[in-house]
């Protein structure tokens, strides 16, 4: 089943399962055309292309919070129009969404999430058009609710998950999950909970992947005026024994804090020590919301696949937001260890920063910037990849606006010709609802 349908159906399968609930919420959307030009969209070190693209597009949001029916749904539909004929054209779709349907109010719902975007075929190659596909993560379930006492909730889940890539056929697969779940309430702004998840993965056209995952960690969630905290600690457990390889173990360990000194500003971290792969990547963790929508599709840098990997990275975030400007900056680092495979295996140092500042009430000048050294251990591979620009917005009318916006990306490599230099023009309209 293609992107778009699984999304209908998504939406679909839970409107008819939901006959009580008030479809009232708020659908906002933009309209976008606009025409870019890279003087190398092949991205190669030699031979480049110049080409010019015409792009057409509509994002929108819906969000609805109702009684019965909540749902947050995030997308961005894209044509791309290679003009000089030298690749074929594209329809990307980028997706997140999350509808609950309460069957019994405080007692049964009913989760319906699609996730859905663009990554690399190759890891290791450019962003090239040729090397873009269409990936898509489905899950589907009921959530069942009890209590245990004044101050303690109870929660138990399944879930149906499906995972389609275009073209990377190893990666399509379908899981059983189950979680249970015990939160203690300890106040009016923090709670305690007990988790336990278990994951049968099946692999479609690579059996010898499959694998269980399990998981128990006790999960601390506290939110007050100038600080939030949101950190979990356990056990993880990978099992191959269904397809004859061996279990792997490691703690597990996540937690995101805030700290808002001013009205103004604010820090973030954000710290990881899990079992990932491709498509549990893709997906939102319980209790996220999907990120705010921006006009154009990017693709993504996940290695497309059926391989576990342990993941360790860290993330801090400083932002300020004045009447005028905004700014942020924000270095990361990342350790990727793949168990069954260590050919991927890569250690990434980097961050981006940005700044939008007001010229005047309807016009906005920003500068980007964000860079990463990405090392490929087992491949003895070192690649360096900045890119930077700047980008010119004015609001015409309430409805309409354009945009433009030049920006530069190099890549450099210890491996011959795998670097590149790319200088890509566009300039847009945009109709806003």
């Amino acid at each position: 089943m293609s992107t778009p349908s699984k999304l209908a159906s998504a939406i679909a399968l839970t409107f008819v399962l939901a006959p009580s609930a008030t479809i009232a919420g708020q659908l906002d959307y933009s309209l976008y055309g606009g025409v870019a030009h890279s003087d190398n969209i092949n991205l190669t070190a030699h031979d480049p292309i110049s080409q010019t693209m015409l792009i057409p597009g509509v994002n929108f949001t819906y969000n609805q919070q109702g009684e019965d029916l909540q749902a947050n749904v995030i997308g961005d539909v894209e044509y791309r129009d290679y003009l000089g004929n030298r690749f074929k054209d594209q329809t990307q779709v980028e997706l997140a969404s999350q509808l609950n349907w309460s069957v019994l109010p405080d007692r049964l719902d009913f989760a319906v999430q699609d996730y859905a975007g663009i990554q690399p075929l190759d890891t290791l190659a450019s962003d090239a058009p040729g090397n873009q596909q269409q990936t898509n993560v489905f899950a589907v379930g009921p959530i069942y609710h009890f209590r245990l006492g004044s101050t303690v909730r109870g929660q138990a889940e399944l879930r149906y998950i499906d995972s389609y890539a275009e073209k990377t056929r190893e990666f399509n697969s379908h899981r059983n999950q189950g979680a249970l779940r015990f939160a203690k309430i300890l106040g009016p702004t923090s709670q305690l909970s007990l988790n336990a998840t278990v994951q049968q993965v099946d692999f479609y056209n690579n059996s010898d992947s499959n694998y269980d995952r399990n998981e128990l960690y006790v999960r601390y969630v506290s939110q007050l005026t100038f600080f939030d905290i949101d950190a979990a600690l356990g056990e993880s457990q990978i099992n191959y024994d269904r397809a004859g390889a061996r279990t792997q173990s490691s703690p597990l360990a996540r937690a995101t804090l805030s700290w808002r000194p001013t009205e103004s500003s604010t820090f973030s971290a954000n710290v990881i020590r899990q079992y990932s792969d491709a498509a549990q990547d893709m997906m939102l963790m319980p209790g996220q919301s999907p990120l705010a929508n921006t006009t154009g599709i990017s693709t993504g840098d996940a290695v497309v696949s059926s391989e576990v990997y342990l993941e360790r990275s860290v993330q801090l975030t400083y932002a300020l937001r004045t009447e005028r400007m905004t700014f942020s900056i924000s270095p990361s680092y990342r350790k990727l260890g793949y168990g069954n495979d260590p050919t991927y295996d890569q250690t990434g140092r980097g961050g981006n920063v940005a700044i939008d500042y007001r010229l005047r009430p309807t016009m906005t000048l920003s500068a980007f910037a964000s860079g990463e050294q990405l090392k490929y251990h087992t491949l003895s591979r070192r690649d360096k990849t900045v890119t930077y620009g700047l980008e010119l917005a004015d609001q015409w009318t309430q409805h309409w606006s354009w945009r433009a916006a030049l920006t530069q990306q190099r890549r450099t490599s210890n491996v011959p010709d795998q670097g590149f230099h790319e200088t890509l023009a566009y300039v847009g309209i945009v109709f806003k609802r």
